[in-house]
C-alpha cells in the first residue's frame, strides 16, 4: 500500500517531538508553562499507533480495533482509579489534558500506542508456534506490552511523580497489581486482533510495510526514551533490565521474521 505524504510528515513532527521531549525529560528541563507538551506526545504516539492499524488492514476492522482499545483502556482506568482494582490503588499528580470518566484522554490514546509497537515485535511469533498461534502471540505481544510498563512506571512514579501509588510493592514500589493489570489488558487487545487477523498461519494486516516498520522502531524509541530518562533520574536497576529486555525482543523478532516472513 502506498503511502501518502501526511504519512510522512506525521511521523517525522513525532520524531522532532521526540527528539526535544528526551533532552527536556532526561534533564529536567521542562518548564511549567510547557506542560502541556506531554499531552502532544502521548497524542502523537496515539495517532502513529491508530493510523498503523488503520492503514495495515481493512480500514473498518482497524477502526473497530483502535475504538475498543481506546475506550476500553480508559474504561477500565477508571474502574481502577475510583476502585483500586485491577492495578492497584493511585491518583494522578500531573495534568495529562480532559479527562473522561475520570481518566485522561490521553491514555487511551498511549494504549493505542502500546497496542501496536506491541504486536509489531511480536506478530512472528503466532505465524512460528507449532501449537495454538493465537495464544503465544497473545502472551508473548502482552509481555512486550510489560516490559514497556517495567520502565514507564519507575520513571513516571519515581522520577516525575506523574502519579502516586497508595499501594507498594517490591519494584520502586509499584504494586504487582499494576503489571498483572497491564497483562491482563494487553492479553486481551491482542487476543481480539489474532482473531481479527491472523488466519491460516498468515498475518492479514500487513498491507502497509511502512507502518510495520515504524511500529517496530516506536517500539524501541518510546524504551529507550524511558531508560535515558530512568538513568538520567538515577535509577539503576530498571534501565538496565529493560535495556537488556528490549535487545532479546528485537533479537527474537529478528530470528522469527528471519524464519518466516510476516
Amino acid at each position: 500500500m502506498k503511502t501518502k505524504p501526511w504519512e510522512h510528515y506525521l511521523f517525522r513532527f513525532f520524531l522532532i517531538w521526540y527528539a526535544i521531549g528526551v533532552v527536556l525529560l532526561a534533564f529536567d528541563l521542562v518548564p511549567p508553562w510547557l506542560e502541556w507538551a506531554n499531552v502532544v506526545f502521548l497524542v502523537t504516539s496515539g495517532l502513529l499507533g491508530a493510523v498503523f492499524f488503520l492503514r495495515s488492514s481493512n480500514p473498518a476492522a482497524g477502526l473497530l480495533l483502535v475504538l475498543i482499545i481506546f475506550f476500553g483502556s480508559i474504561l477500565i482506568e477508571s474502574f481502577g482509579v475510583h476502585t483500586g482494582l485491577f492495578f492497584g490503588s493511585y491518583y494522578y499528580e500531573a495534568d495529562f489534558g480532559p479527562k473522561l470518566l475520570g481518566v485522561p484522554v490521553t491514555i487511551g490514546f498511549a494504549w493505542v500506542m502500546v497496542t501496536a509497537a506491541a504486536h509489531a515485535v511480536a506478530a512472528p511469533a503466532a505465524s512460528l508456534a507449532p501449537a495454538f498461534p493465537r495464544l503465544v502471540y497473545a502472551v508473548y505481544a502482552s509481555l512486550c506490552a510489560v516490559i514497556m510498563d517495567l520502565i514507564i512506571d519507575p520513571v513516571a512514579y519515581e522520577v516525575k511523580q506523574y502519579w502516586i501509588w497508595e499501594d507498594t510493592g517490591a519494584y520502586y514500589g509499584i504494586p504487582f497489581s499494576n503489571f498483572a493489570g497491564w497483562f491482563i489488558l494487553s492479553f486481551v487487545f491482542h487476543l481480539l486482533i489474532s482473531l481479527l487477523f491472523f488466519r491460516n498461519s498468515v498475518w492479514k494486516n500487513t498491507r502497509s510495510p511502512f507502518w510495520s516498520h515504524k511500529m517496530l522502531l516506536l517500539y524501541g524509541l518510546m524504551i529507550i526514551m524511558f531508560v535515558i530518562t530512568a538513568a538520567a533520574g538515577g535509577l539503576i536497576l530498571a534501565p538496565i533490565l529493560c535495556a537488556g529486555l528490549l535487545a532479546a525482543v528485537y533479537i527474537l523478532y529478528g530470528t522469527a521474521a528471519g524464519r518466516k516472513r510476516i
